[in-house]
């Protein structure tokens, strides 16, 4: 594992010490065996995890800055790309948001497993943290959603000045496309997409950047029920 991640992060041109080599080998450590008691993911073995969850999160690092930024990655799940990111960018300060407490369980372990001291794992769901709103640097999310509900769970939590970074597949364009209104009402600037292929395989990924332009009004975000039913 060490190996793939050593050739894959410079290919990615982001740098990794030994010891965060390390911290990455004892994270998949605990993801492997808590997986076989609950879902966490469905990517097993070294080789698939290093490279479709532990490289893929850290080519986040590539595209945004995080050293000493304030963060949060809402639905972080298994903690992919926060903890990965927390991990490679020690000096970030990173909020993990998940819906269900097992998950966020498992994210603490992995935390006091490799000691972060910069990361917050936190059971909550996005769009009811009113008292984090506006208050971050980058917000990411890789979650499995539109870009218009993404958009509406994640800008109200990006200070003005900030980014929304949603890590996507191979091609975003009509995503970004069918957002385009919902951005601007939330307060967001012009999206910029950045492709990537994965290190190691022909999986192409992107990171759609939207930078926080104007506060998002009061009215945002919406109930979940109301998101998913009626997108902006």
């Amino acid at each position: 594992m060490e190996e793939i991640l050593t050739s894959g992060l410079a290919e990615l041109g982001v740098p990794a010490t030994a010891a965060q080599l390390s911290q990455l080998r004892t994270y998949y450590t605990l993801l492997d065996e808590r997986s076989k008691v609950m879902n966490l993911t469905a990517i097993e073995g070294e080789e698939a995890t290093a490279r479709l969850h532990f490289l893929d999160s850290a080519a986040l690092l590539r595209y945004v800055r995080l050293s000493g930024k304030t963060a949060a990655d809402i639905g972080s799940g298994a903690g992919f790309p926060g903890l990965v990111a927390a991990i490679l960018a020690p000096d970030a300060d990173i909020t993990l948001i998940d819906s269900l407490q097992k998950r966020v369980t498992f994210q603490q372990e992995v935390c006091d497993a490799v000691g972060l001291g910069n990361v917050t794992c936190l059971a909550g769901r996005a769009e009811e943290e009113s008292a984090l709103r506006e208050s971050f640097e980058v917000v990411t999310s890789r979650a499995v959603a539109r870009m218009t509900m993404l958009c509406e769970l994640c800008l109200p939590l990006v200070r003005v000045g900030g980014v929304f970074a949603a890590m996507k597949g191979p091609e975003p364009e009509e995503e970004v496309q069918e957002a385009a209104r919902c951005i601007r009402t939330l307060g967001g600037g012009k999206p910029r997409i950045e492709k990537y292929t994965v290190p190691g395989t022909d999986a192409v990924h992107s990171v759609v950047i939207i930078p926080k332009t104007a506060p998002t009004p009061a009215k945002y975000p919406r109930r979940f029920a109301m998101i998913k039913k009626q997108p902006l």
